[in-house]
């Protein structure tokens, strides 16, 4: 799917309500670190699943093994036992973690954004932002944050401002990485469907309850 049709092109994301209590108007600055370095903002204690690899091995830690996607989609959604099968799988994940100490770790995410309106009153920028689907040996993961921020707005520096601006006149893009940090919520932490883009390819969404945004600058 191509990434505008992605964006949430009213603006924004809704901020969890610990957001809300540290910034009630949204207005975050606009970072100029790589997502390398991220960790450096986030507690110490926060796993960053920013990769394939990342994602993979704390599916492991929480999951165990992949589902058996080949069995749980049988003939597909004609299938008469398919949403039982579904069901009964997200059902039994759930059971199966319950008491995982990797359920309270915190963890990191990113998805990708995009700048967009700029308020002269308050110099700030809306942001625009879209689901990352990663593809892993568990099939597409999709982190799923619980809430999502609402009127997300950064406030860059004059000089980056500047840049940006000087950008957008051209028509180019003012791309982010929003990334978001929380811990997974209690129960249906996990929850597994097929992907609506390829036929028979499983889908794993980490439900996050998200307690912390930083947006990234990207360029150009």
């Amino acid at each position: 799917m191509p990434f505008l049709s992605l964006l949430c092109l009213s603006g924004l994301i809704i901020l969890s309500t610990a957001i809300q209590a540290e910034d009630g108007v949204g207005f975050r600055p606009l970072r100029t670190i790589s997502p390398a370095k991220v960790a450096s903002l986030l507690p110490p204690d926060t796993r960053v699943l920013f990769d394939r690899s990342s994602i993979e091995a704390f599916l492991v830690e929480l999951e165990g093994a992949p589902p058996d996607w080949a069995t749980v989609y049988g003939d597909g959604h004609h299938d008469p036992g398919h949403d039982e099968r579904l069901f009964n799988l997200n059902r039994e994940r759930d059971a199966a973690r319950e008491g995982n100490p990797v359920l309270n770790r915190r963890v990191a995410f990113v998805w990708p954004g995009e700048l967009s309106h700029f308020d002269p009153e308050t110099k700030s920028y809306a942001v625009a932002v879209g689901p990352e689907f990663n593809s892993t040996g568990w099939g597409m993961v999709r982190f799923k944050p619980e809430e999502f921020p609402n009127n997300l707005r950064v406030r860059p520096n004059q000089k980056l401002a500047d840049r940006i601006s000087r950008s957008l006149a051209k028509g180019d893009k003012a791309l982010v990485s929003v990334v978001m940090a929380g811990v997974l919520i209690p129960t249906e932490s996990i929850i597994y469907d097929f992907s609506h883009e390829e036929e028979g390819v499983g889908l794993v969404m980490p439900v996050v309850r998200v307690e912390q945004v930083e947006v990234l600058f990207r360029g150009p």
